[in-house]
């Protein structure tokens, strides 16, 4: 069951449905986006708030990417990690059983 949770970001209130078990969650998420919207608009208060979220949801689309390639190598270099050990492992076994 959904429940309507208030978040604010910069300075505006907004109610999103979420799960109760998804609700810290949303609220670490909303300080996020608030904080990284803050630091986009700065002094400048008459900055629009949709240029502001637009900015900071592209900023942030950026970073997941970038973890995101970074896993894939990380996932490729694990990859061929465990097949070198297989290798040596059927290597080691082959020799064993021609003792």
């Amino acid at each position: 069951m959904s429940e309507g949770v208030a978040i604010r970001i910069l300075d505006r209130e907004f109610t999103i449905g979420c799960k109760p078990e998804e609700r810290e969650a949303l609220e670490a998420a909303a300080r996020l986006l608030d904080a990284r919207m803050r630091g986009i608009r700065g002094d400048n208060r008459m900055a629009a708030f949709d240029r502001v979220a637009v900015i900071a949801a592209l900023n942030l689309a950026a970073e997941v990417n970038a973890f995101r390639r970074e896993l894939e190598g990380r996932e490729d270099q694990l990859s061929r990690g465990i097949a070198d050990l297989n290798r040596k492992v059927e290597a080691l076994l082959a020799a064993h059983a021609g003792r």
